[in-house]
């Protein structure tokens, strides 16, 4: 399938996206949310996809939101039209059934950093830069950024990245956590496809069900996040790749597993 703002290419079991507005700096555009998603939701559904990878290729990731689609937005009504588009657009990548990484040349900045942050793991390269710069312009960042980035670097980080709007490189975003991998410049991409290659040899439903255990569990407190644990282990204790996943390992051999 074309779209219009991004390109896609499955390489092996991962589909690649690539932010496609260069003249724009990849600034994500509603036209952009809306083929991400259809993207995404075109790979759920494909048995030969075994995860996603969002990349805005070798200069840079994304630098942020549309800013000339955020002008026109003036009122509260309009305000909560356009950023449930960008959390529609996030969910989307959080509630999918398959690993989501993003892979980061240069800058990722304010929305472009929010949409890295909804996904699963991020990979990036020497020389690329982060920021929210919301308080530069006098917003709050509102696709998700407040609630996601103390979730994964904590709060006295988050409210420092915050506050300040300051950017800071590739090497104090992994110290604190808040990419996975760091890699040399040029090799974010091919770094993130090498982790989807082991994802290969791993059963899609316990990805799948390892996702969502994490991402619902963090949102619950944690008795009620070892229920809804209990819950899922022992519905996948009653797939066709439980049975070959340890069948395989007391024969020693490797499992083939059909997500089933």
């Amino acid at each position: 399938m074309t779209y219009q703002t991004i390109l896609t290419e499955q390489a092996a079991q991962a589909l690649v996206i690539t932010l496609n507005r260069p003249d724009k700096r990849n600034a994500v555009s509603i036209q952009m949310m809306d083929d991400i998603i259809a993207a995404v939701t075109a790979a759920e559904s494909e048995p030969t996809v075994r995860a996603v990878i969002i990349t805005g290729g070798a200069s840079f990731f994304a630098a942020g939101a549309d800013l000339n689609e955020a002008l026109q937005v003036k009122t509260a009504a309009q305000g909560i039209e356009y950023f449930n588009r960008w959390h529609r657009l996030n969910s989307t990548l959080e509630n999918l059934g398959k690993p989501v990484i993003a892979a980061i040349e240069g800058f990722c900045i304010t929305g472009g950093l929010e949409l890295a942050l909804a996904c699963d793991l991020r990979v990036a390269a020497e020389g690329s830069t982060f920021a929210i710069t919301s308080s530069k312009i006098g917003t709050v960042a509102g696709a998700g950024g407040t609630q996601r980035l103390p979730r994964i670097v904590g709060t006295a980080r988050a409210l420092d990245i915050l506050f300040s709007a300051e950017t800071f490189d590739a090497n104090e975003a992994h110290r604190i956590g808040l990419i996975n991998r760091l890699t040399r410049k040029g090799e974010a991409l091919n770094t993130a496809k090498a982790m989807i290659k082991i994802y290969e040899q791993r059963a899609p439903l316990s990805l799948a069900l390892v996702k969502r255990a994490v991402h619902r569990g963090m949102q619950m407190d944690l008795a009620s996040g070892i229920e809804f644990e209990t819950f899922l282990v022992t519905t996948i204790y009653g797939t066709e790749d439980k049975q070959e996943g340890i069948s395989a390992f007391l024969e020693k051999r490797t499992a083939k597993f059909k997500g089933k």
